[in-house]
């Protein structure tokens, strides 16, 4: 979507002459949110994005051209600068422990020791740390200090995830190390980030004339090589139909962006009263694409590096769609947030390693007045809960809640609560998978060397000095590949690095040593 974006805005390509085809009966990806396949008056998010003003550079040049949902009159950009200058995220209970006390989570508790190991990995360069894990750079020590607490669950991180992530994670978010304890440099969009963003690009898309196809997906991919040149191209795609299957031939100027893998692929759903099915078997489409073409060229990347081990990446979320406002109110009370800006809370000394994400209300454009939405989720899914005594992954979701509510300490509520919340759960095989540990090949370039008419896009692709999991790294990468085949004479929007500025990395310095 954003490759079609930037193809119409910047390198004049006619709307007519772009195909988008998509898998899903709804756009957006990884970017979703709304009712639950599970029960109508269910809402559900899979997970949220915490975005920057400072680092989301290619994703602000995008939708500052796109109108936002409700007032065309503004873009999606407008639209979350003003949302963001009227709630400003301002947590102050980001780390909650056993006894259901607020920790001062200001303090990160970093040693000398912990201060070298951090300058050793920023010292180091990616080929030198090749595919070395997190906890081969920093000491057990370490991962018990209230700065890891607070990095690994804002930014997802597990220990055995790759340093080489870690460390480029260091460079593009150090300025966030000053304000880590209350995610005051978080920007949030109105609504959550379907509504928000994938929705309104989409109406922009086929406003144009974009020819958006779902219930397709390329099942495989010709490419041929010119021997003497090493130039290559994409001959031909196998697409699957609702109906059917056809090929498509590329002829001389047609340009085909492949999307890589999938962080949700083979998600499954349950309710108050089952288990989410963790499917380990890839069942869905989001990476037997990548597998085939993989086989294709050397230099096409190497999909199970990534997809692999499923136990290593796999999350369980969970969404509450709540009928009256007792536990949100009971939430604002405890913490002390103002309504909307409480952004991350952690139980760091719980079982299944919860967190939760109470977001502005409504969370959801069509959320019926007097309902509300809040979201969490376990990354210790195979650890036994503290109050419910089983794993994460083995609970039904009245049971998560109530771990949830018990480690919030309101034990008088817990009745009322479940009696008022629609609960939906999801297991996500491949919900970090884009952190596993990875050496230089293992993700292919955007635009692989010699690519006449083709390109690789998503989270799963090399983008050098830049970081996954954000939705920056995807809307780049479309910005690269259409900016380099169209020769659009428009400059990227260079890779934010806060230790270049004196002032950033005096304030990081100053947080490190507090």
């Amino acid at each position: 979507m954003a490759a079609a974006a930037f193809a119409i805005r910047d390198a004049q390509v006619p709307p007519q002459h772009i195909h988008i085809l998509e898998e899903l009966d709804i756009s957006g990806g990884a970017m979703d949110g709304g009712h639950t396949p599970n029960a109508a008056k269910a809402w559900v998010t899979r997970g949220g994005r915490m975005l920057t003003d400072e680092t989301y550079l290619c994703l602000w040049d995008l939708f500052s051209s796109i109108p936002s949902l409700e007032n065309p009159d503004i873009s999606v950009r407008e639209e979350c600068l003003e949302f963001n200058a009227r709630i400003q995220t301002h947590a102050q209970a980001r780390l909650i422990d056993a006894q259901h006390v607020i920790v001062d989570a200001e303090k990160l508790g970093l040693n000398t020791l912990h201060r070298a190991q951090m300058l050793r990995l920023l010292a180091s360069k990616e080929e030198r740390i090749g595919s070395r894990r997190i906890d081969e750079f920093f000491d057990d020590s370490f991962f018990a200090c209230n700065f890891w607490r607070m990095w690994r669950t804002t930014f997802a991180f597990q220990k055995w995830h790759s340093a080489a992530e870690l460390r480029r994670y260091f460079l593009r978010f150090i300025q966030e190390l000053p304000r880590i304890h209350t995610l005051a440099g978080v920007k949030r969009t109105k609504y959550n980030q379907y509504d928000s963003m994938i929705l309104p690009l989409q109406r922009w898309l086929q406003a144009q004339g974009v020819d958006v196809r779902f219930g397709h997906y390329v099942e495989d991919a010709d490419f041929v090589e010119d021997e003497q040149t090493g130039q290559r191209r994409a001959t031909r795609l196998y697409v699957k139909l609702p109906e059917g299957s056809e090929q498509i031939d590329l002829p001389a100027h047609d340009l085909a962006i492949f999307t890589l893998g999938s962080i949700t692929a083979d998600s499954r759903y349950a309710t108050q009263d089952d288990v989410p099915e963790l499917i380990r078997d890839r069942l869905d489409h989001g990476w037997s694409l990548w597998q085939k073409i993989s086989q294709k060229a050397p230099d096409f990347g190497r999909p199970m590096t990534f997809c692999g081990n499923v136990d290593e990446h796999k999350w369980e979320s969970f969404t509450l769609t709540l009928k009256d406002d007792v536990l949100l109110n009971r939430i604002i009370e405890y913490t002390g947030n103002q309504p909307g800006t409480g952004a991350l809370m952690t139980w760091f000394e719980s079982g299944w390693h919860l967190s939760i994400v109470v977001p502005a209300q409504p969370h959801f454009a069509d959320l019926p007045d007097g309902s509300y939405t809040l979201w969490g989720y376990g990354f210790q899914i195979d650890h036994i809960g503290d109050y419910i005594k089983k794993p994460m992954s083995e609970a039904t979701g009245t049971e998560i809640l109530t771990e949830l509510i018990l480690q919030l300490g309101f034990d008088d509520i817990l009745t009322h609560v479940l009696a008022n919340t629609e609960i939906t759960t999801v297991m996500m095989p491949y919900a970090s998978a884009l952190f596993a540990c990875r050496k230089p090949g293992d993700r292919p370039l955007v635009i692989p060397k010699g690519a006449e008419n083709f390109a690789f896009v998503g989270q799963f692709v090399e983008i050098e000095d830049d970081v996954v999991f954000t939705v920056e790294y995807s809307v780049r990468g479309a910005m690269q590949a259409i900016y380099h085949f169209f020769a659009v004479p428009r400059e990227i929007p260079e890779i934010y690095n806060g230790l270049l500025d004196p002032k950033v990395g005096l304030k990081a310095l100053e947080a490190v040593f507090h």
